[in-house]
């Protein structure tokens, strides 16, 4: 009998990794451990998402797979369906088609429009006619004007649809719209609840059952057996990069005081990633000196929402998620051998031992 964990996730080749292989043992192990959700993210490198999606459906028999996420505008809405409902059969309906609005500078500078709330919207609606087996003729909308798009009239598939959500109006999207909504890592607690309500308030306004809607806390797990080192890149590192891409939006989303980001932005170290084209501050080529540097600059508390210290207190931080209403956390930063003792601790308590055990063929 296998333990399993269905409102435990995680991603799967976190950061950026060169060897993509590297998913193939990290599902297997997440499936030994018990671990309902692999999440891929894409960067336009070594990690294109339907080519690891694949990969994942044929080496795993149990763990739910989601993109997390893809954007809507990189390929076509029919290769996007067709990808979703080759998944979704592949794997036997463990397939999520998980969606974001992505980082706007980035997109411009691939010459591709901003993605709006609209053209999110329009899509998962497009998505859904599709799998139904309709055939849509002349579509004129926000996301763009398609001829014809048509998987085939005898296809009848609910294939769930996710969205990773930040502001209050993506957040209200993914109520009335999406089946999953992941929140962005390092919210406070407060923002987590307010995010929560958000989401499923806009689900009850839509006519929907707001438990429905699933929605993921993703939540920094790292944990002081793995080397400081590596806790710094995987902590302050990774903070500090989002604030380099969208810091206004997380320091207001969370009601932090917009001075300390300011002076972030205005030191020197911070600013040096930026002289001869952009470099992200978790980048493997970021030296031990300048995090220690930069881990000077954020604050504490700013770090605080996460789990850390012992697997024991790990456990309890996770679980202290769910407490505030999260539907599901997923174990963001940490590969399953970084998880494996503090999903060993997790299996020790009351919930995670009685209500989720289940054979490996369920």
């Amino acid at each position: 009998m296998t333990i399993r964990f269905p409102e435990l996730g995680f991603y799967t080749l976190g950061g950026q990794p060169d060897r993509p292989r590297v998913m193939i043992d990290e599902l297997a192990h997440a499936e030994d451990l018990g671990l309902g959700h692999a999440f891929i993210s894409e960067r336009y490198n070594t990690k294109e998402a339907a080519t690891l999606s694949g990969a994942a459906a044929a080496v795993t028999t149990d763990i739910n797979i989601a993109t997390g996420a893809t954007n809507h505008n990189t390929r076509h809405p029919l290769i996007t369906a067709s990808y979703a409902l080759t998944m979704h059969r592949l794997t036997e309906g463990r397939f999520t088609l998980g969606i974001g609005r992505g980082v706007g500078f980035l997109q411009r500078v691939l010459g591709m429009s901003t993605i709006t709330t609209a053209q999110m919207e329009d899509f998962a609606g497009v998505m859904r006619r599709m799998f139904r087996g309709e055939t849509i003729v002349g579509h004129d909308g926000p996301m763009g004007k398609y001829p014809v798009l048509r998987l085939g009239s005898d296809y009848d598939d609910e294939i769930p649809l996710g969205i990773v959500a930040f502001g209050e109006r993506t957040l209200a999207l993914g109520g009335r719209a999406f089946d999953q909504v992941i929140l962005h890592t390092f919210f406070t607690d407060e923002t987590l609840a307010r995010c929560m309500r958000t989401v499923k308030t806009a689900a009850e306004e839509a006519g929907r059952d707001p438990k429905s809607v699933k929605v993921w806390s993703c939540f920094a797990t790292v944990g002081d057996h793995i080397p400081e080192e590596l806790r710094l890149r995987k902590t302050v590192a990774r903070l500090a990069t989002y604030l380099q891409a969208y810091g206004d939006l997380l320091v207001t989303t969370n009601r932090w005081d917009p001075a300390i980001l300011q002076r972030f932005r205005e030191d020197s170290v911070v600013q040096s990633f930026h002289q001869g084209g952009l470099q992200v501050i978790d980048s493997p080529t970021t030296t031990v000196d300048q995090l220690e540097h930069i881990a000077t600059l954020i604050p504490e508390e700013w770090l605080a929402a996460a789990a850390s210290g012992s697997p024991e207190q790990c456990v309890a931080a996770v679980k202290n998620q769910l407490t505030l209403g999260a539907d599901g956390v997923i174990l963001h930063g940490a590969s399953p051998a970084e998880l494996a003792p503090i999903i060993d601790a997790y299996s020790l308590t009351a919930d995670g031992a009685t209500h989720h055990r289940t054979s490996p063929s369920e």
